[in-house]
């Protein structure tokens, strides 16, 4: 018995088919069964039976999964403990809403790396409701999201939150502040909590012929309200400097939505000391962000 075949067969158990878990993991399929059938080999036990199209754990399988997860938690506080922090290996798989990659992201991948040199960090950028799926999918160790993340087995760090602002090209303030009811609207992706706050919150004030221009990136949201294509609801802190810059100018129509509250979210169980320790670190440099 490896703690390879047991992280397998916990990844089986949190993906309910050999094939998903194999995708997740990035390995083929059968050399994932080959390893489940080398773990009920050398136990002497069948861990899985199937059922339909998916597969159902046997008694001997339920009571594998807490030892199992006891084992991977503290072979994993062993090795932090002992091994030195800049000889720690592994691969690192960070998920982050774009407002935290434009933020200080950057700056939290330099502290991970200078205190884990030999430590691969391997970045992606989604919106949060497709960075807390692949958090609960163990696709991703460490996500930067709108949060909290409400699942038993998650932990939760709370981040400072962003507030957002009025953005609008200078040449569109010429005449006045612009008219909400017919100038398009440009901000966060569609399926996510501004996007929705803010339709909700234009509809009531102006009705339902508004215009939103929703986008999954924020230098192209700024880039387009800088090109006078309509007005921004964009993170303030973000857009500062193009406002210093002259490229931007700032507005009060009298209201705003809520600022964004981010969470730095992992899997607890099984505990991985590297994550915790980086989701900590990001807490603090998140702080330092925002003074």
């Amino acid at each position: 018995m490896t703690l390879d075949q047991l992280r397998t067969f916990l990844q089986i158990v949190r993906q309910g088919s050999v094939r998903a878990a194999a995708t997740s993991l990035h390995v083929t399929q059968p050399a994932l069964s080959a390893r489940l059938a080398s773990l009920e080999a050398s136990l002497g036990t069948a861990l899985f039976e199937r059922r339909g199209q998916g597969l159902v754990l046997t008694k001997a399988g339920a009571d594998l999964v807490p030892l199992a997860q006891q084992m991977i938690d503290l072979a994993g506080r062993i090795t932090a403990a002992v091994t030195p922090d800049d000889q720690l290996t592994g691969l690192v798989r960070i998920g982050a809403a774009e407002t935290i990659a434009q933020a200080w992201l950057p700056a939290l991948i330099s502290a991970v790396q200078a205190r884990y040199e030999a430590l691969t960090i391997e970045v992606s950028v989604d919106i949060s409701v497709n960075l807390r799926d692949q958090l609960l999918d163990r696709t991703i160790d460490l996500a930067f999201l709108m949060g909290p993340v409400s699942e038993y087995s998650t932990e939760n760090i709370d981040l400072p939150t962003f507030e957002l602002g009025w953005f609008v090209a200078p040449v569109l303030l010429e005449d006045g502040p612009p008219d909400l009811a017919t100038v398009p609207v440009i901000t966060y992706a569609r399926n996510t909590r501004p996007f929705r706050e803010l339709k909700s919150a234009l509809t009531e004030r102006h009705g339902p012929s508004v215009r939103l221009f929703p986008s999954s990136s924020l230098s192209a949201c700024f880039e387009m309200v800088a090109a006078g294509l309509g007005v921004g609801v964009l993170p303030t802190r973000l857009g500062a400097s193009r406002v210093v810059a002259g490229h931007l100018a700032t507005f009060d129509p009298g209201w705003m939505i809520s600022p964004l509250r981010f969470t730095a979210s992992y899997v607890g169980e099984p505990e991985n000391p590297v994550v915790r320790e980086a989701a900590k670190m990001a807490a603090i440099i998140a702080e330092e962000d925002d003074q």
